[in-house]
């Protein structure tokens, strides 16, 4: 079993715990009424698009999210939230760095002996969910758990839906697939760019991703047999019907998102399994990025 595989299977007993431990966490997250900017890399990024949509939309306070490198420092906000699993990673310290005595920010991250626990002003560690995996999964889906429970919106449902997903058979003929589109619709846009990124990582996979109601401007048009089409969340009207008639495979997300993102990760890791690919060693991909002065 890969790195990566193991430590997919293990995100309902991470979800179980960060969730339990979520109040004791409260005082280093976003409180209500804040102006919160969330930010990150990769992975980490989409997470944080997930996190601000849910955020503002359960009516905590207007919420941001932006890759690090991007964050608009003529803006004014209460909190900066960065999530960030090495604690190495330069963008997200040189920002960090930035904003030291300026605005307020918190760091969630996997490992307690890196430079972002003194360059962030609070620090939620969430070193069980740590990883050896340069592909990140429990990690990130752990990290958005946490801000899930801190807003009230995480349930054992969630943790229920994580086990079928795992135990769930892929739909048969998805592995051979040739491209793969992943869609979602408020906060699971970002999900659905998580989605798209795994399967690049792991299997060199030309993937997509777009907010659902986009896919009929224009992506629609590559769809056709031998494509996936997959929808993280609740699809809009007629859109399966649409994809079917093209020949693709319409794949639909009956889980909690979050759990339908653990099945994007397991396709990822059979398609790479399918095409004699190691995920454990992606190409050209680093655990962090590091860059030199």
């Amino acid at each position: 079993m890969s790195h990566v595989e193991d430590e997919l299977t293990s995100q309902p007993e991470c979800w179980t715990r960060v969730a339990a431990d979520a109040a004791g966490h409260a005082g280093a997250l976003p409180a209500p009424g804040e102006r919160v900017a969330i930010v990150g890399c990769g992975t980490s990024y989409f997470m944080a698009q997930a996190a601000a949509a849910l955020r503002e939309g359960a009516g905590q306070g207007e919420t941001d999210a932006f890759a690090a490198s991007e964050f608009p420092h003529g803006r004014s906000y209460d909190r900066v939230l960065a999530l960030t699993r090495s604690g190495t990673t330069t963008e997200v310290l040189d920002l960090l760095g930035r904003l030291k005595g300026r605005t307020r920010t918190t760091a969630v991250t996997a490992d307690p002996g890196t430079p972002v626990m003194s360059a962030a002003d609070d620090v939620v560690v969430l070193d069980y969910a740590d990883e050896r995996s340069v592909v990140q999964t429990r990690f990130a889906t752990t990290a958005l758990s946490l801000l899930r429970a801190h807003l009230g919106l995480h349930t054992d449902a969630v943790v229920a839906d994580a086990r079928t997903a795992l135990s769930r058979p892929l739909p048969e003929g998805l592995v051979d697939c040739t491209q793969f589109t992943f869609l979602g619709r408020g906060w699971t846009v970002g999900l659905a760019n998580e989605a798209g990124l795994k399967m690049r990582e792991a299997s060199l996979s030309w993937t997509e991703a777009y907010p659902a109601m986009e896919y009929r401007h224009g992506p629609i048009s590559i769809t056709t047999r031998g494509t996936a089409t997959w929808m993280l969340g609740r699809a809009p009207e007629g859109l399966a019907d649409q994809v079917r008639a093209t020949g693709g495979l319409w794949v639909d997300g009956g889980l909690d998102p979050l759990a339908e993102l653990v099945r994007a990760q397991r396709l990822a890791v059979a398609v790479a399994a399918a095409r004699g690919l190691d995920p454990d060693q992606p190409r050209h991909l680093t655990r962090s990025v590091i860059l030199t002065p």
